[in-house]
């Protein structure tokens, strides 16, 4: 693989520009078509082996909209983190129930786990077994709409840097680029 673009999801039903949706699978609302209907545009014009979507319905739905007419791989691994007793809620929600959690989980810790959900460091792992099959069928370049912390997780795996910009804002992403020495470059695809 030398080229990989991978969009955000658009706005959720559920809305996912404030809430931590997670495992839950909520559709795409008018506005996240829009989103993705923009980000196609924004795309680059050479073509793509292969689009990739999660299992999740907001993944796949926004992927289909940026690839109409490709067929959809669909990949288990790549759904986005389990985040428990807080799958649904906002930021302040979370921080107002649990601060001291909330505070271990800003911190950004491999180590940390959600509670009743997914331990951080096993969906790295999950992220990079699902990074790894798309890798193996050996195409060259790779787009799929998939999850803020999937994107995340994919982008510091393969430059081997840890993410530094802001949040993945609902229909940007990254498009990221294998250098002649074999390393990765990162750019962001931003939303307009």
């Amino acid at each position: 693989m030398q080229r990989l673009a991978l969009v955000r999801h658009g706005e959720t039903d559920g809305e996912s520009s404030v809430r931590y949706h997670g495992s839950t699978d909520v559709a795409l609302s008018d506005a996240g078509r829009a989103q993705m209907r923009a980000a196609r545009r924004r795309l680059p014009d050479q073509g793509f082996d292969l689009a990739i979507a999660s299992p999740l319905q907001r993944s796949w739905q926004a992927t289909r909209i940026l690839f109409p007419h490709a067929p959809i791989e669909i990949v288990e691994e790549l759904r986005e983190i389990d985040f428990g007793e807080w799958e649904g809620l906002t930021a302040e929600e979370i921080a107002a129930q649990d601060p001291p959690g909330f505070r271990h989980w800003q911190e950004r810790s491999d180590d940390f786990a959600f509670p009743g959900g997914e331990h951080r460091a096993a969906f790295r792992a999950r992220v990079s077994r699902g990074l790894a099959r798309v890798a193996a069928r050996g195409l060259h370049s790779v787009v799929g709409a998939l999850h803020h912390g999937v994107i995340r997780a994919i982008a510091e795996e393969l430059t081997g840097e840890r993410w530094e910009g802001g949040p993945i804002a609902l229909g940007a992403g990254v498009l990221l680029r294998r250098d002649p020495k074999g390393g990765w470059t990162c750019r962001e695809l931003g939303a307009r």
